[in-house]
């Protein structure tokens, strides 16, 4: 469990209605935690750059100190769309930018932190447009502990730090896993391949469980690969997810990303059920799960 404190402070001197969420918690031992709903955090990664870290203004709460962007959740939303929007709103980061990795949820059960790790996949510089910021810097990983860290943050960051090395892949043999579901693919494959494309966007904005993927206890969201082959290769895209396009064999361009996606130091998971492929793709280095694996997944998560 992630020891994540709030990084938000008094409510927001801006224009416009106070949301229901902008307010205390208050603890049974007397502790101020903001946000009615909890709150959330964008932890985005820079692989150049840095952390993007936020110096709090002096009348906020734990004020002068280095933070993530992040505050209070608003009533229904989620932890992930909370700390997207405040990100947004605090540093100008645009919602394209960042390629969400895994979810760290802290909760105390009255009050819960949740802080986003996501990957910069566009670069941007980031903009004070609120009244919390002071200053908002690329900070190197390895000089963050150096900073004047709100508590909070502060607690947490050698364990924010040491999941960072940790990027999840899920290549997908598409044409094992629409052939293993006998509903009539053979005689629209393209059309067959498109709503496995969208199942499987359905499962990338839910998330991930850890033990899953075999990482520590986060919810994951893993960078998923779909390989098409054959008349499958007509199937549309999917927002979110990268469609590889076989030029000839399927498998082998499952092998080719698999070896890319690890010399890239992500952590793969193969799924198929052709048993060539699989030990193929461990000879590798790669994890395989089985069509049904996936199909799970996606009936428990996002149906």
């Amino acid at each position: 469990m992630s020891i994540e404190l709030p990084a938000a402070g008094e409510p927001r001197r801006a224009h416009g209605p106070r949301d229901p969420g902008d307010a205390w918690v208050v603890a049974p031992s007397g502790e101020r935690y903001w946000g009615r709903f909890g709150a959330a955090g964008l932890l985005a990664l820079d692989r150049d750059r840095g952390v993007l870290l936020q110096h709090r203004v002096s009348w906020s709460h734990f004020g002068g100190t280095w933070a993530l962007p992040g505050g209070a959740r608003h009533e229904g939303e989620s932890a992930l769309d909370a700390a997207l929007r405040e990100a947004a709103e605090e540093a100008g980061v645009p919602d394209a930018a960042i390629r969400p990795r895994l979810l760290s949820v802290f909760d105390l059960g009255y009050w819960s932190y949740a802080t986003l790790i996501g990957d910069v996949d566009e670069p941007f510089e980031p903009v004070i447009s609120d009244p919390e910021s002071v200053a908002l810097e690329w900070v190197p990983i390895a000089d963050v502990a150096d900073r004047p860290l709100h508590p909070g943050f502060g607690a947490a960051w050698e364990r924010l730090r040491s999941l960072l090395p940790l990027s999840p892949a899920v290549i997908v043999d598409a044409a094992n896993v629409v052939g293993s579901v006998p509903d009539g693919w053979w005689r629209d494959r393209p059309g067959a391949a498109g709503r496995l494309l969208q199942r499987i966007r359905a499962l990338s904005g839910a998330g991930v469980p850890a033990d899953a993927l075999d990482l520590p206890e986060h919810t994951w969201f893993p960078q998923w690969t779909v390989v098409l082959e054959g008349a499958a290769r007509a199937a549309g895209d999917a927002a979110g997810i990268d469609v590889v396009r076989a030029d000839a064999s399927g498998d082998d361009e499952i092998v080719r990303q698999a070896e890319r996606s690890m010399t890239a130091g992500q952590v793969v998971t193969v799924v198929t059920s052709d048993r060539e492929l699989g030990e193929r793709v461990t000879r590798s280095g790669a994890t395989v799960r089985g069509t049904r694996w996936l199909l799970d997944l996606i009936e428990t998560t996002a149906p």
